[in-house]
């Protein structure tokens, strides 16, 4: 529970420089940029320290910049429920922090907060039909919860198996990923950001989950190791 302890000691301070500070800037930059968005790494971070981006004379897509405003106040909830149980309420809650004032959400058909309304083929592969969605996260969950000890390989199965259900019409990555870092923290897991870099890695161990569950694993690992290293480099003395 250090991680955690030192995340939340640094918000509530407003330290500037720490873990807290380089988690937000890379964990918006990196999960944000796999999905599309075109900020850089400087820019997320410009507009993290101060509320304004960077152009450079080339356009910013305006979705680019709510959603990472957006992912910021998204790690910030989770960070106060970090230690709360798993739930379709919360999980709900991480997708309207995410999509909330985007363009995606001024579409009827686009459901903020709510399990998806059309179907969605991601990567080639189908994912569970709308209908199907509310009763397969409930069996989902109640496996997971079901657990008495949660360890690093149950963090990886959950979320292979949440972005094959994928219930929402987009933002599953995002979402996803955010309930990997939750939950870590929650489980005494060292927690971990998938950078953009390893995103062919990333997306070839979920496309190979089923025959060789290591090539997630091992991404998943590595970022680990990555996370570590900022943590042990950040970290508070005598914690």
């Amino acid at each position: 529970m250090k991680v955690l302890e030192q995340l939340r000691m640094e918000e509530a301070v407003k330290y500037k420089g720490g873990l807290y500070h380089l988690t937000q800037i890379k964990f918006a930059f990196n999960s944000n940029h796999i999905e599309g968005s075109r900020l850089t790494e400087e820019q997320t971070r410009y507009l993290y320290e101060t509320k304004t981006i960077l152009a450079d004379g080339e356009a910013v897509r305006a979705d680019d910049i709510v959603e990472a405003q957006n992912h910021f106040a998204l790690f910030r909830y989770m960070l106060k429920t970090a230690d709360k149980p798993l739930s379709e309420d919360m999980i709900k809650t991480y997708h309207r922090i995410l999509k909330a004032a985007t363009t995606d959400a001024q579409q009827d058909w686009f459901a903020v907060g709510e399990y998806k309304r059309l179907e969605n083929i991601v990567g080639g592969i189908e994912t569970t039909p709308p209908e199907r969605v509310a009763g397969e996260m409930q069996r989902l969950l109640a496996s997971y919860l079901a657990k008495q000890k949660i360890v690093f390989s149950d963090l990886i199965d959950f979320h292979y198996r949440f972005e094959c259900i994928h219930p929402f019409q987009d933002g599953n990555g995002r979402v996803g990923r955010m309930i990997l870092f939750k939950e870590a923290l929650k489980n005494n897991i060292m927690p971990f950001i998938i950078e953009d870099a390893k995103k062919a890695f990333y997306y070839r161990g979920l496309q190979m989950y089923r025959e060789e569950p290591g090539y997630l694993m091992d991404t998943c690992l590595d970022a680990q190791d990555q996370y570590c290293a900022w943590y042990e480099k950040l970290k508070f003395p005598n914690r």
